[in-house]
């Protein structure tokens, strides 16, 4: 597999712009990293896919390009181009809003910034018993989000399905339980 090193040096700098640009309070700067951490993906699936060779046809001769890496790139484009408009969506609706594209802390977050360690140890052993028994959110609740009806219920329903009973004939021979009637 020959693999230029540009194509990995350019893909390297645009996984790290990337991600320098998503770590900014800017709105405009985060999308211009997701683009680039798209565009830096789409390459490393190219840099991955190695020598081309001719189409996958059924039947081919000779070397065959592995069709899996360029599906991933199509799925990579189409996540890349989805989010892109929902943030391009959000950007937008920050401006309107507050005409600057910044991500402000409010008080939550202000709030969660000055806790201290012993105010965390205590938000984390808040858990109790009963929290830990409950599996789902209707316990204690008089309805149920699934309820088993039978024949007996309901008249339409046809409750005819085979059931395992155990064969009490086949019982061990030394068991006397099988045995009475």
């Amino acid at each position: 597999m020959d693999v230029s090193l540009t194509l990995i040096v350019i893909m390297a700098v645009l996984f790290a712009a990337g991600v320098y640009a998503m770590m900014e309070r800017s709105l405009t700067r985060v999308l211009i990293g997701f683009l680039l951490l798209g565009n830096a993906t789409n390459l490393l699936l190219l840099i991955v896919m190695g020598v081309p060779g001719t189409a996958p046809f059924y039947g081919e001769e000779g070397k065959v390009s592995d069709p899996l890496p360029q599906a991933l790139t199509l799925t990579a484009i189409v996540i890349t181009f989805a989010v892109s408009a929902f943030l391009l969506a959000l950007i937008y609706r920050s401006w309107q809003l507050g005409q600057a594209d910044t991500v402000e802390d409010d008080l939550g977050d202000i709030a969660v910034r000055e806790r201290t360690d012993a105010e965390e140890e205590l938000f984390d052993d808040e858990s109790s018993r009963e929290d830990e028994d409950a599996t789902t959110d209707f316990v204690g609740v008089s309805t149920a989000p699934i309820t088993v009806l039978h024949m007996r219920d309901h008249p339409s329903i046809d409750d005819d399905a085979p059931v395992d009973v155990p064969d009490r004939s086949a019982a061990d021979p030394g068991d006397d339980r099988g045995d009475r009637s």
